[in-house]
């Protein structure tokens, strides 16, 4: 695309300033977008590393790629090199935008579940849980306004705008989740549940419908209630824990870090003769997409093995369907034992 500049708009790769005059040159804009886009890439590189087992790739994602106190000085570092390649724009600049950008991509995933380890190696992981990893409702109005920005130059108004729309929207999640929050509170406190620990997380691609789980010593709870509901008495359902299985896979070293890395939130089960752990906050009952096999019985012996992943469930088409039927109000109840919908006016057996 080309563009004429008028006079005194110091573009990058321009060579100063012409009185009273316009000159053409292609739009320059386009790229600082790829600049950013590659440098938001960064973190996620760490995926490429094989630390040796199945377990240790999982809890080493978002490790200290995503760590504030590593991007921080290697934001340094590349604007050096960034400023070095294209002088004219000044360090200060290509400072701001390598530390926004690589220092903003771990602060928006920590708003996610998965878990991003923000303060690497001193600290626990970080999980908000007030947004899905995709939602359509933040990624659109960011996508509008990239898309008028590469039209229209460098008139910043629409990508502002779009900004300030997915900011607002990823504070409405956090105070969704706290008014979710104090509607279970008494459901809870009925199942003598209210100190244990919970997980309030919203269902995939929406802010509306949201899951609660709460994970005692003998039993877990799984709560679906979301801002159509109305006054009606929130469904429950239980799921059985077998707290030997979960003392025998925090025996191992491999057990102890993923029970670190998802504060708790496992499911332990026999495959045959495997010990199994199953990160019970990503995905849905039924559809968790990480179980892991720690090690195996020989007789009464546990032997610990490098861990392993399962293959990740199926996911039917027709889920989408049920989740729209739940979100939108028209279903009532969703049963996650068995994603289903039950009849109206039933629960869940």
């Amino acid at each position: 695309m080309t563009r004429c500049y008028p006079d005194g708009f110091d573009y990058p790769g321009g060579t100063g300033r012409l009185a009273g005059r316009c000159r053409c040159r292609k739009n320059p804009w386009p790229f600082s977008l790829l600049v950013g886009a590659v440098l938001g890439t960064l973190p996620d590189l760490d995926v490429i590393i094989d630390y040796g087992t199945a377990v240790a790739n999982f809890t080493q994602h978002r490790g200290f790629s995503h760590s504030l106190f590593v991007l921080l000085p290697l934001s340094v570092l590349l604007a050096f090199a960034l400023h070095r390649w294209r002088p004219h724009l000044g360090y200060g600049r290509w400072f701001a935008l390598t530390a926004l950008v690589l220092m903003t991509h771990p602060l928006l995933d920590a708003f996610t579940t998965y878990g991003t380890q923000l303060f690497w190696p001193i600290g626990p992981p970080v999980a908000i849980s007030s947004i899905f990893i995709i939602d359509p409702l933040y990624t659109l109005p960011l996508l509008i306004g990239i898309t008028a920005f590469l039209i229209r130059g460098p008139q910043t108004s629409a990508i502002m705008a779009g900004l300030l729309l997915s900011t607002l929207y990823l504070g409405w999640s956090a105070t969704a989740q706290q008014i979710i929050q104090e509607r279970v509170g008494p459901t809870l406190a009925k199942e003598g549940l209210e100190e244990a620990p919970r997980l309030v997380q919203p269902m995939p691609f929406n802010t509306v419908l949201w899951r609660v789980t709460v994970v005692g010593e003998e039993k877990r709870v799984e709560i679906v209630t979301g801002f159509f509901d109305g006054d009606g008495p929130v469904t429950v359902e239980h799921f059985s824990r077998e707290p030997s299985l979960a003392k025998a896979a925090t025996s191992l070293p491999e057990g102890q870090r993923l029970d670190w890395f998802t504060r708790g939130f496992l499911h332990y089960d026999m495959d045959g003769d495997q010990l199994t752990a199953t990160d019970i906050r990503l995905g849905i009952p039924g559809a968790h997409p990480f179980t892991f096999i720690l090690a195996k019985y020989h007789g009464d012996r546990l032997e610990p093995e490098p861990s392993s992943q399962l293959e990740r469930p199926a996911i039917g088409g027709e889920l989408l369907g049920v989740l729209w039927s739940r979100m939108t109000g028209s279903a009532e109840v969703l049963c996650l034992a068995s994603l289903t919908l039950p009849p109206p006016g039933e629960g869940c057996t």
